[in-house]
């Protein structure tokens, strides 16, 4: 069976059965699948259901506590840091940035930190969050290390994806990036699909360019680390990879350092303390909301009918995702053989119904 689509509504209800099956409420497990099958249509595979497996695995070996009540350390009208007790970092997310827009719709800006958590899927979610209240949104995260420096062998930062979204009288303008050149669920991707590593993504222990994903992988699950993923900008100080390290630098201090958490180099395979930052900007404080609205819409639309060379239309940032989310509502998200494989496997052991009773499924 290959080209594997499953319909969005039955994926989260099977999600949703995962979760609960791991100890999660209802209402939590919810929140999770939403999050993850939000990423599938959007096109995100690298963060969406096929991240089940990771979650299980953290979750057996108790990194990921079901029963964790996250706390707050500290806030003031415009500002919150949290301390996630080890959940799901999906939940302990979508609650900081929807306490962080409630401060920011009443004082105009608000910040949230969080630190002691786990990976928390998409990050332009939660900056979505924000654009769909007329709110600017900002999320970032620290992850494990798998990042390269240049010249190093060993990594040192995280992937430390950035998401911003500004609401626009339509779909909100939002870029979710990773500040290495592509994220760890890339690599697994094409793990999963029999692929090679494309062009300068990835190098080994001496700092020559790999091509295979499993040993990528293989080589960033070990406890001393090798080789990894290069930052932005590959190889090369003269293809500004510097840019792609300092903007790696940036989020690392926006999150963990700001949050006093652990460091992408201090997290690993037996510390797991990932750390988040949220903000929420009411652009309504420098003028009019409707007139900010139409002005970043009339930049967008001027930007894809620009003068281009071929007749691919001008793609801008976000654009992918919202066609791939108008496409897959009604194709279904699409799922590799492996990934429909392992959670078969994870199903069965939670006594769940597996994938193959779904009449969603479609070769």
């Amino acid at each position: 069976m290959s080209n594997l689509r499953l319909d969005a509504k039955q994926a989260t209800q099977f999600v949703e059965q995962i979760f609960n099956g791991y100890g999660f409420s209802k209402r939590n497990s919810s929140l999770i699948a939403a999050s993850l099958i939000d990423a599938d249509l959007r096109g995100i595979t690298s963060h969406g259901i096929q991240r089940l497996s990771m979650y299980d695995r953290k979750i057996q070996a108790k990194y990921i506590m079901p029963d964790a009540i996250w706390r707050i350390i500290n806030q003031t009208e415009t500002s919150l840091l949290v301390d996630a007790n080890q959940t799901m970092g999906q939940l302990v997310s979508i609650f900081t940035m929807n306490e962080i827009i409630e401060k920011a719709q009443s004082h105009g800006i608000a910040v949230g930190v969080v630190k002691n958590s786990n990976h928390f899927g998409a990050a332009g979610y939660y900056a979505r969050m924000a654009a769909k209240k007329g709110l600017i949104g900002i999320a970032a995260t620290n992850s494990n290390p798998l990042l390269v420096p240049p010249n190093a062998r060993e990594p040192f930062l995280g992937s430390n994806p950035l998401a911003f979204a500004f609401p626009t009288k339509k779909d909100p303008f939002v870029f979710d990036a990773a500040t290495s050149t592509v994220s760890l669920g890339k690599i697994e991707v094409l793990l999963k699909n029999n692929q090679k590593i494309p062009g300068e993504w990835a190098v080994d222990g001496n700092y020559q360019q790999q091509s295979d994903p499993q040993t990528i992988l293989d080589d960033l699950s070990r406890d001393n680390r090798i080789g990894g993923i290069l930052p932005l900008g590959g190889l090369r100080e003269d293809n500004s990879n510097y840019k792609g390290l300092g903007n790696a630098m940036i989020i690392e201090c926006l999150t963990a350092i700001l949050a006093q958490g652990s460091i992408s180099a201090d997290l690993g395979n037996k510390n797991h303390d990932l750390s988040h930052f949220f903000l929420a900007l009411d652009p309504s404080l420098f003028g009019s909301l409707d007139e900010t609205e139409n002005n970043l819409s009339q930049m967008l639309t001027r930007m894809r009918h620009m003068s281009h060379l071929s007749e691919e239309p001008i793609t801008l940032p976000g654009d992918k995702e919202i066609h791939a989310y108008e496409e897959n509502q009604v194709k279904g998200i699409a799922i590799d053989q492996r990934t429909f494989d392992e959670l078969n496997v994870i199903a069965n052991r939670l006594d769940v119904p597996n994938l193959r009773n779904f009449d969603a499924v479609k070769g």
